[in-house]
């Protein structure tokens, strides 16, 4: 028990000690946070840690959209990939001034016109700079104010330079990048690897299988993301590959969670009911494999996934159908 309480006792010191050596801000801004989940909440507790006014909407809440969005410099966008397009045509009736910024934070794909998030609020939202917000940010880890980094990317490096002081602290470092569809699709793709790995651990096939698995899934990452507009070495970086070995290695991301139990003989209806939220992993398979489909991309190990997801294949026979590929060099696909 003392060992416990030494060890508790300094990590809080160091957290301490990063936290205190880092100057917070001194130009206040008003957000207003999109989506009150785990989630929403973290990041607006990074923004009000660093004394900025935080206002948050659901539709859980009892206060209107337009009331949240009254003088706000920055909208943050945390909510499902679901309601992303709802949301956007509700604040363009409302109106939205040319200098608000908006962050998204949401990783997904639309399954009717396959955008990613940024992408819908560019289209609806011209005038207005968009900035991407990823990261291997789990957001438990966030909330309990545990070490973390993220990246924000724009087109407009400007607005991510405000966004990137906005949320930086000594517990939250922030990088820019101007390759917002990048970041975003290494966030929005490694929610389905993080399927693919809980079947791995799910099935105890061990650490030898599950790098060999998180290797190739970062190829195919790759592949599908230069292919779509995305940067090559944006994939190499935090919210690619880091991203990818969070989400793929914790038992707090619900995309993880979902292949586990699907290991473990659970129907997909059933884990869904225990998550009680949403794993946009699952949605972004079957939107993926219609991108795949279009666009003639390579991507046997989603391709396995979404058979999985749909009922097609068992867990093992998704396994055995990876392992029995034709045999070729190992870069022969990486571009």
């Amino acid at each position: 028990m003392v060992d416990k309480i030494s060890q508790a006792d300094k990590r809080r010191e160091v957290i301490q000690t990063l936290d205190a050596s880092y100057p917070i801000s001194t130009e206040k801004a008003t957000l207003a946070f999109l989506g009150a989940g785990a989630w929403g909440s973290a990041l607006a507790k990074l923004a009000g840690h660093n004394q900025h006014q935080v206002r948050m909407w659901s539709r859980r809440l009892n206060i209107s959209l337009a009331e949240v969005l009254q003088n706000v410099d920055i909208i943050v966008s945390a909510i499902s990939m679901k309601g992303v397009n709802e949301t956007a045509q509700k604040i363009q009736k409302i109106g939205l001034p040319e200098k608000t910024i908006i962050v998204t934070a949401t990783k997904g794909l639309d399954p009717e016109t396959t955008r990613t998030p940024s992408q819908i609020w560019e289209a609806d939202f011209p005038n207005n700079p968009v900035v991407v917000l990823s990261g291997p940010n789990l957001s438990k880890e966030i909330d309990d104010e545990l070490p973390a980094a993220t990246v924000v990317a724009s087109k407009n490096m400007a607005a991510a330079t405000v966004v990137q002081k906005i949320f930086a602290s000594g517990l939250f470092r922030v990088y820019s990048s101007p390759d917002p569809i990048g970041t975003e699709l290494g966030g929005t793709l490694k929610n389905v690897i993080a399927i693919a790995t809980g079947v791995c651990d799910g099935l105890e096939l061990g650490t030898n299988a599950k790098s060999a698995l998180l290797t190739r899934a970062l190829t195919e990452m790759i592949r599908i993301g230069t292919h779509l507009g995305g940067q090559t070495e944006t994939f190499f970086g935090l919210s690619g590959l880091g991203d990818m070995l969070a989400t793929c290695s914790s038992s707090l991301s619900r995309n993880y969670r979902v292949g586990y139990g699907l290991a473990q003989g659970k129907s997909l209806e059933e884990i869904l009911e225990e998550l009680q939220s949403t794993a946009e992993g699952v949605n972004t398979t079957n939107v993926l494999i219609d991108i795949a489909n279009r666009e003639e991309i390579p991507v046997p190990i989603s391709r396995q996934v979404y058979r999985l997801l749909n009922g097609k294949i068992t867990p093992e026979k998704a396994v055995e159908t990876l392992m029995e590929r034709d045999l070729k060099p190992e870069f022969c696909d990486l571009f």
